[in-house]
This record gives C-alpha cells, structure tokens and sequence, in this order.
C-alpha cells in the first residue's frame, strides 16, 4: 500500500508556489486524507489550488502546536473544506511568545480567535491523549522529554494573566503511520526533540522500526554537539528515508544529508513524497 505526503506549505517552494516560514502537509494513509498544519497565512490554501489538490476532500485537520507559523492559514483553509474535526492539544491556546535578540518580545501563538474559527467550521478535538484516526493512522499525543541534549528553547514563553513562565510546549504533537514497511513519523516542528518524538512513536505504536520521518526538526539553532548526537541516533534506529524541512536549518539538513545520502530528501513546498 502507498503512503503519499504532499507539502503544501514551506519555508521554501517550487515553481509557481508561494513560500512562507510555516508549514503545512497533506498526508494520505489508510484511506485518510489528513492536513497536518495550516501554514502561516494564505500559502496552504493558494499552493494547494495550484497544485490541484481539492481542501473540500479533507478527513481532518491535525494542528502540531499552537505556533503561528502552523496555525494562521487555518482560517484560509477552513473557508475551503467547511465544518471540518480540528485534531489538538489543549495548549494549543496558550498565550505564546518569544523574545527576540533585541530584548524584545513578540507574540507568536494562534492569531485566531477560537469563536471565529468555530464560526467558520472548525470542530475541535483537544486532548492530551494520543488520537487514533485509522487502523494505521493516530497522533502521538504529549511527547516525554526523556533524551538528555534534547529540550525546549528558553526563549518562548507563554503569558497567564501578569504572569509570564517557560513555554513546555506540551502541545508539540505529531502525527504516525503504522505501516507494514516500518513506521511513518509527520513532524510540525518537533520542539520536544525529534528523537524524543520518534522514541514515543516506537512506545505508542509497539513498532519495531521507523521508515521515514518528514517534516520540521527545529534543528536550525542546534550546537554541534546536539546536532552529532542526534544524527547517531537516527543512524542507529535504522531510518531509510528524510524529508526533513522548515526549522531544521540549513545546516542540519546539509549534515544529514552527508550522512543519509539519498536517503535525505529536499522538501519544500510542492514536494509529493510516495513511500515506500
């Protein structure tokens, strides 16, 4: 059985497409077809008209955290396919921010209101438990931070009330395939560590192997020594394919593909990904 993922939205595109920091991904599985993420703005919704992909055909929509860049073409997205199940977590409505080198903040949570994407049809499904939507097919649910060099950033934060404190971003999610060729793992942006994501993807599901991870790693601001220790331990679970993009950086991606060869593949928006 084909498994396809389609980007509709990325840092970068292909020709004709439009390019935006976010991210945002079609994934067909198990007779599913899943939007992982909205993108930004307009982007999702404009690519995926050019490139011939019909959003009214959509099962669902999973959101990966509550970051702008992942959340704000929801609305654009939602005036295509009507009342559509939104898959997250609670968090996702967190008042997030980050503070920027100049001392600054600014605000970087989802830029819609609730009310208004209601309105607009979304029906949201928020939970801290993982979410089977097939036989093959469930989000990961909260990811434990169990790996020692892998944690989130300290300068994203999230504000209750007067009140400002680290951002865990417990709403981090992603999204997993079961497949008979190894598993599948959809990141968002992976901030409590891609491999803490794909060693509770092994735990949830009872896989033996991962095939293929795709998506954003939030690799771009890794130090050396992060960045070695997690392609070893990609190398060591035996991982055939990459399509890595977004927050992974350029560095990364160019390190994993020394390492991975043609395993490492280019993903940016316009890319279709058919696996196995």
């Amino acid at each position: 059985m084909e498994f396809r993922i389609t980007t509709l939205s990325e840092n970068t595109a292909s020709w004709g497409l439009v390019g935006e920091w976010g991210l945002s991904m079609l994934v067909e599985a198990d007779g599913l077809r899943v939007l992982m993420d909205c993108g930004f703005s307009f982007s999702a919704a404009y690519n995926a008209r050019t490139l011939g992909v019909d959003l009214a055909s959509l099962d669902r929509i999973v959101l990966s955290h509550g970051h702008a860049d992942h959340t704000g073409g929801l609305d654009v997205v939602l005036k295509s396919t009507g009342r559509r199940e939104v898959v997250g977590h609670p968090d996702i409505w967190e008042k997030k921010y980050a503070r920027t080198q100049d001392g600054g903040e600014r605000y970087v949570g989802m830029p819609s209101v609730r009310e208004g994407l209601e309105a607009l049809g979304a029906g949201f499904v928020l939970t801290r438990e993982p979410v089977r939507l097939s036989d093959r097919v469930m989000t990961t649910g909260e990811i434990p931070v169990t790996v020692d060099y892998e944690g989130i950033e300290p300068e994203l934060y999230v504000r209750r009330g007067a009140e400002s404190m680290p951002d865990r971003l417990a709403d981090d999610l992603a999204l997993v395939i079961d497949a008979d060729f190894g598993l599948v793992v959809v990141l968002g942006c992976a901030h409590r560590g891609i491999v803490n994501t794909l060693h509770h993807a092994l735990r949830l599901t009872g896989g033996e192997s991962i095939y293929a991870v795709v998506g954003g790693a939030h690799l771009f601001r890794a130090s050396e020594e992060r960045l070695e220790r997690t392609v070893a331990d990609l190398r060591e679970m035996g991982i055939q394919k990459l399509a890595l993009c977004h927050c992974t950086g350029f560095k990364a991606l160019s390190r994993l593909a020394q390492e991975f060869g043609d395993g490492s593949l280019q993903n940016n928006a316009g890319t279709r990904i058919v696996l196995p």
